[in-house]
């Protein structure tokens, strides 16, 4: 891969607005070279065969199905409420008006 070098570190912070302080740029050029090493790296690896995935491990969905079951009547548990209007349950407010 090509060499990263203090003045491309300078212009990738100013397109990407970043207030980039000068005592950085010399670590932030090897850290960059580091990473276009390692993606150059991970391009040489033959993946032919190999299915594109978006994630290194499948995601198995672990949840029970969903069963309908009885419950209380409504009204039941209406009467139990401290307070309540109608078919509605009466909170505290939470919110300034």
């Amino acid at each position: 891969m090509g060499s990263i070098n203090r003045d491309d570190v300078r212009h990738v912070a100013r397109l990407a607005r970043l207030a980039l302080p000068e005592e950085h740029i010399t670590t932030i050029t090897g850290q960059l070279e580091s990473i276009l090493d390692y993606v150059s790296h991970l391009q040489s690896i033959d993946t032919t065969g190999v299915p594109p995935t978006t994630r290194a491990v499948e995601v198995v969905n672990v949840t029970r199905a969903d069963q309908v079951q009885p419950t209380a009547v409504r009204d039941d548990l209406l009467n139990q409420a401290p307070q309540r209007e109608a078919d509605l349950l009466v909170v505290p407010r939470i919110l300034a008006e």
